[in-house]
């Protein structure tokens, strides 16, 4: 049997008490960015500006964040290599970046090893004393302790290091923090229903399926990280990706029927769903592929919802809008029985 959203869950005290891990770790992401930043402060002061490399590569699972940030405004060739080892150019003239806040990853050891053998300049963020630090010990390497297994708040201080380095643009932390604080604030579980955006939105994600566009870069990678949360929150689909892959779903909706009986038809959930995320983003491109997916929507009955973060830095807008997407996939999750 499907599951049933029960909205009555979402201020049921007893049930969020049940939540309270996943909803903590949300409210604490601003402090773990403090945290992160205060923890790597005497390993950023070691940084110098030298001149720029000849490219940079950004190894490991959450390389591809390093360059939604970093490719648009990088001075030097820059590329993310997620799977194991490193490209075959990579030598003594570049810059290997690695995010490993686990510290144990197997690939990205074996990229980290591989940047040291071949003389590569070498900047990792991850666990003291973990395999990867092993591995990372070298005449061009600079380590950076982490103190969670938070990839944002490890990406902030890693952005930190490029802005020493002169390849990476000015991060304010405490802005960034505030950001995150300002979400956790309004998505608190002890607002209800009527003044939390995030227990909104995840009354509009229990109703269909959910189909997330970011226009900008970074809103890009935020919505394939949400639609991976609403999936592994809840087991159901949600699909993230371009307007081009998510028009083709638009168009094939057949128009919602006035007249359906609601009690009757319990496939309103399969009904694809808009969430669009946007950080503000005003390139004419942009402007015009939200505005094509809005009238496609509206015009075969799809609703659209969504969350704007338009002020403060890029990353500091990233994590807004990944935030408080997580936070309604937790909700969704909630209200579905599937945690708590």
């Amino acid at each position: 049997m499907a599951d049933v959203f029960d909205d009555t869950r979402l201020d049921d005290e007893a049930v969020l008490a049940r939540a309270d891990a996943p909803l903590r770790w949300l409210a604490e992401a601003g402090a773990r960015v403090r945290l992160e930043a205060g923890g790597a402060a005497e390993a950023l002061e070691t940084l110098e500006d030298d001149n720029n490399p000849r490219a940079i590569v950004a190894a490991g699972p959450d390389a591809r964040l390093l360059r939604a940030v970093l490719e648009p405004g990088c001075p030097v060739p820059f590329v993310a290599w997620p799977g194991p080892g490193l490209p075959g150019w990579a030598g003594p003239l570049d810059l290997v970046l690695v995010l490993a806040p686990a510290g144990s990853d197997a690939d990205t050891a074996t990229a980290v090893r591989e940047a040291v053998r071949r003389g590569c300049s070498v900047v990792t963020a991850c666990p003291p004393h973990s395999v990867i630090a092993e591995h990372a010990l070298g005449r061009h390497s600079h380590q950076l302790p982490t103190q969670t297994a938070d990839s944002m708040a490890v990406a902030v201080v890693m952005l930190q290091a490029l802005q020493r380095l002169g390849v990476g643009p000015e991060v304010d932390v405490e802005r960034v923090a505030g950001v995150l604080d300002q979400v956790a604030v309004a998505c608190s579980p002890h607002r209800d229903l009527s003044t939390n955006p995030a227990k909104d939105l995840s009354l509009f994600l229990a109703d269909s399926a959910p189909l997330v566009w970011g226009g900008s870069v970074l809103a890009a990678r935020a919505a394939r990280r949400v639609a991976e949360a609403i999936r592994r929150t809840t087991g159901r689909p949600a699909l993230a990706a371009d307007s081009g892959h998510l028009l083709p779903v638009l168009e094939a909706t057949a128009p919602r029927d006035l007249f359906a009986d609601p009690d009757e038809d319990r496939r309103a959930d399969d009904r694809p769903g808009l969430l669009v995320l946007d950080d503000g983003a005003e390139e004419p491109s942009i402007r015009e592929q939200r505005g094509h997916l809005h009238a496609v929507a509206e015009s075969h009955g799809v609703r659209v919802q969504t969350i704007d973060a338009w002020e403060g830095p890029e990353m500091a807008r990233y994590a807004a809008l990944l935030t408080t997407g997580t936070y309604a996939a937790v909700y969704l999750g909630i209200g579905l029985g599937r945690a708590g």
